[in-house]
């Protein structure tokens, strides 16, 4: 989950790579998966579709428990609000979902009123940005 996850543990990453345009996205999903490489696309076992992850610096070390590297990975589930606009998340955000525009390598995200799905704020009218409600 998003609140868990701790700048150190994304202190390694050299980039986010993204599958899908995420400036379509209100929200995503993040996790730190445990994965057995530092880069390269991760296999993706949840419901749903990865719609981004995270590369490592060559310097990151592996665990010593299992030899994996933690990464985040964005995915999104098939019942999330770009697939049902007014479904379950219509008018919030899941747990560990973060607005895709305010992610960058090493920096976790956070959410906004658009992740939210809740009006926009005094900004985001001033500058014009809807959100699709």
């Amino acid at each position: 989950m998003s609140s868990l996850i701790t700048e150190d543990e994304i202190s390694h990453e050299a980039e986010l790579v993204w599958l899908e345009d995420f400036e379509t996205l209100d929200y995503v999903r993040q996790s730190l998966d445990r994965l057995p490489t530092r880069k390269g696309k991760p296999a993706y076992h949840r419901d749903g579709r990865m719609v981004g992850y995270a590369i490592l610096r060559p310097t990151a070390k592996p665990s010593r428990a299992s030899g994996t590297f933690r990464r985040r990975v964005f995915w999104l589930l098939p019942h999330d609000r770009d697939t049902e606009p007014e479904g379950l998340y219509a008018k919030s955000a899941p747990a560990e979902a973060v607005d895709p525009r305010t992610l960058e390598a090493r920096i976790k995200g956070y959410k906004t009123e658009r992740s939210e799905g809740g009006p926009p704020s005094t900004a985001m009218r001033e500058l014009g940005i809807t959100l699709p409600l």
